[in-house]
């Protein structure tokens, strides 16, 4: 008999010790009175003496339990080390309780806002602005670019010439041989539209010494300067 009044008070205080775990913190007074109630029994058992000390410390290992292994916001961090003890429900914690802060990545990307292609081996017909056959199927190239990377872009094309010949000329020539780079990449689907300026610069502005044939080659140039 004595067996069966030690074993029954034993399995009420184990049952309210592992009921605690899980419960809200208002709720601990009743879970630690209930651990008081079969703390109480298991001294009585001994002594009635005994009963107000099982009382205590039935109480108080009752309560020290749901500190130990409660889980108040029921994120799954015992309350003894939960740093953020009201996450609300459905919301992901780190080891300590805490919301998982997701870090978002931000790809950012770089556009150039200007840039200038300087287009170069286009030599023209003899003393004149008129292109040759191959000079187009390098402006086929540059008009392909053109429509791809700078739809809706404006602009700007200016015409070079090497130092030879007048200053005069050189300058007049340099504007009609860059307008004919422009008509010809219109006629090839460039929008007239994104042409703002179109203007011809002679024999300023070199890139290269024009002492030799190499230098002057790198002088006679027309350039498009891509605004976006």
């Amino acid at each position: 008999m004595s067996i069966i009044r030690t074993a029954v008070p034993l399995i009420v205080l184990t049952s309210v010790l592992t009921g605690c775990a899980g419960l809200q913190k208002t709720d601990w007074p009743t879970c630690a009175a209930v651990g008081g109630v079969g703390g109480a029994a298991l001294g009585a058992i001994n002594s009635s003496a005994w009963a107000g000390g099982g009382a205590v410390f039935g109480a108080g290992m009752a309560a020290a339990y749901c500190w130990v292994h409660g889980d108040a916001d029921g994120d799954g961090v015992p309350d003894s080390r939960d740093k953020c003890p009201d996450t609300p429900k459905g919301v992901k914690v780190d080891a300590v309780g805490c919301p998982i802060v997701a870090v978002v990545v931000v790809e950012q990307v770089v556009v150039v806002k200007e840039e200038t292609i300087v287009v170069r081996d286009v030599h023209f017909e003899f003393n004149s602005a008129k292109l040759t056959a191959a000079d187009k199927d390098k402006l086929n190239v540059i008009a392909v670019r053109l429509k791809k990377d700078a739809a809706n872009a404006q602009l700007k094309v200016t015409g070079y010439t090497d130092s030879v010949g007048k200053d005069a000329y050189n300058l007049k020539l340099s504007k009609e041989r860059a307008q004919s780079v422009v008509e010809y990449l219109i006629e090839s689907g460039v929008p007239r539209n994104q042409f703002v300026s179109v203007v011809g610069a002679g024999e300023s502005n070199p890139v290269a010494t024009n002492q030799t044939p190499e230098g002057r080659a790198l002088n006679r140039r027309t350039e498009i300067q891509i605004i976006r």
